[in-house]
């Protein structure tokens, strides 16, 4: 079962790409008294992925953050490694690069997406969400392929 607006956030734990190499975030510190819209991919450096779904944040950074926004944050079921590579092609400066390694966030999330078909193995649904002091107010899962109802621009005007 998938979590749902009205939810709280899971207790878990993520990676982000330190000045040091990969280091520990909770989902509390993270959601815990702030405004975030985390979106997610299925990959880091896929097509979809780099070309619009990661850009349309980048683009309108500063956009979202003066509508209340305290964290732009960007998930995949990659390592903290790749997160961070990504975060820096794309220029992603002022997003946290969030690396859910094993799954685990996105599992407790209940938006798996198998992607064995095509050689990933078990992924993140591609969506987005906005959650305010650890309470998810919207979410947003795409229903298929593209990037529509998770893009920065749909997002955007819910805020």
């Amino acid at each position: 079962m998938s979590i749902k607006a009205g939810d709280k956030i899971p207790s878990c734990t993520l990676k982000i790409m330190g000045e040091k190499g990969p280091t520990d975030i909770s989902t509390d510190e993270i959601f815990n008294g702030k405004k975030v819209l985390l979106f997610a991919v299925p990959g880091a450096f896929t097509p979809g992925c780099s070309v619009t779904h990661l850009p349309g944040y980048v683009v309108n950074a500063d956009k979202i953050k003066a509508k209340g926004v305290d964290t732009i944050a960007c998930m995949s079921v990659n390592d903290a490694f790749v997160m961070g590579a990504w975060g820096k092609a794309q220029n992603a400066d002022e997003l946290l690069m969030l690396a859910d390694g094993n799954g685990d966030f996105t599992a407790s999330l209940g938006l798996e997406l198998d992607g064995r078909g095509f050689g990933l193995g078990t992924r993140s649904q591609r969506f987005a969400m906005i959650v305010e002091d650890g309470t998810i107010t919207h979410l947003n899962v795409e229903p298929g392929a593209g990037v529509d109802v998770s893009s920065a621009e749909t997002m955007m005007a819910l805020l």
